[in-house]
């Protein structure tokens, strides 16, 4: 049976999906306006007669790139730190949480505590610089030379996805792991084949979370990496183009050695650079909010 909606509710439905149209087409706009500006004219860009769609159509930009070697030695950088450090990220995570969601954990509630702590209180910058020299000095004293490992290990997980990891674990029902236990199984065999598969939807929210943070990472990898050092991911060979042929800090910018405008080409790497976002997001969106109502909400 069908409930009539009086004056106000009407009024209200129709506010309500107005603003989210028009915040979700807020969102849209700039990558529409990143696509349109990668295919748009040089003179065009210096005009900023790019609104909504391309100017002077042309595909120099994206052609530029396919000869860039900088641009795919980047690129695979960041595919390389991507993939390594949300592997390494969500092995440390979900060890730690598994742990911490064990009620038999020696000063379990100490170590909560602790982990929350520090989401009240960050340490700040210095002590992360820190962390990150000696991870370096530690690399260097095993012969590892290849800076990418100093960004994907350095800092290796979050306070608030452990929470989200630790919920979701306290959440898988006392009784199973018992039986588990009965039959024989391991802890790791318990973590492997019963906590794991169970919180399926909160691991996959979390590995999203840690790849987008990996895949945009740039302050430390910048802080990091040398301007001449091969291990620099994309985020950072952007900001250096930018640095190089556009903004200078007040001095004259580099001529640029394409046939393009070097915002286009610019924003065609920014293009390139969403893609992968792009295609792996819809696979994981699904579980998306279920991960985070699992793994965020405690009865």
């Amino acid at each position: 049976m069908e409930k009539n909606l009086d004056i106000s509710e009407i009024i209200f439905k129709i506010f309500a999906y107005l603003f989210v149209t028009i915040f979700a087409l807020l969102c849209l706009y700039p990558f529409i306006f990143v696509l349109s500006a990668s295919f748009s004219g040089e003179r065009a860009l210096d005009l900023g007669q790019v609104f909504l769609f391309p100017v002077d159509f042309q595909t120099v930009a994206f052609g530029a790139i396919i000869a860039d070697d900088h641009f795919w030695i980047s690129y695979t950088n960041t595919l390389f730190i991507t993939l390594y450090g949300t592997l390494w990220s969500m092995i440390t995570s979900m060890l730690g949480a598994y742990a911490l969601s064990k009620k038999r954990l020696v000063f379990r509630r100490q170590l909560n505590f602790l982990l929350v702590f520090t989401m009240w209180f960050s340490a700040g910058m210095v002590p992360t610089y820190l962390n990150y020299l000696d991870t370096q000095n530690v690399l260097n004293a095993i012969a590892i030379t290849d800076n990418k490992w100093l960004i994907v290990l350095a800092m290796g997980t979050s306070a608030y996805n452990v929470i989200l990891l630790r919920n979701a674990f306290e959440g898988v029902p006392k009784e199973i792991e018992e039986a588990a236990t009965v039959d024989g199984a391991s802890e790791f065999q318990i973590f492997k084949n019963v906590y794991v598969p169970m919180s399926k939807a909160t691991i996959a929210t979390v590995a999203l979370f840690f790849g987008i943070s990996r895949w945009n990472g740039y302050f430390w990898a910048r802080q990091m990496l040398s301007e001449e050092s091969n291990a620099r991911p994309l985020q950072v060979y952007i900001r250096s183009i930018l640095e190089k042929y556009v903004d200078s800090s007040g001095s004259e910018p580099a001529p640029f050695p394409y046939e393009c405008s070097p915002y286009a080409f610019v924003y065609a790497m920014i293009v390139c650079a969403i893609i992968p976002i792009v295609i792996i997001y819809p696979f994981i969106q699904k579980y998306f909010a279920v991960g985070v109502n699992l793994g965020g909400v405690k009865e």
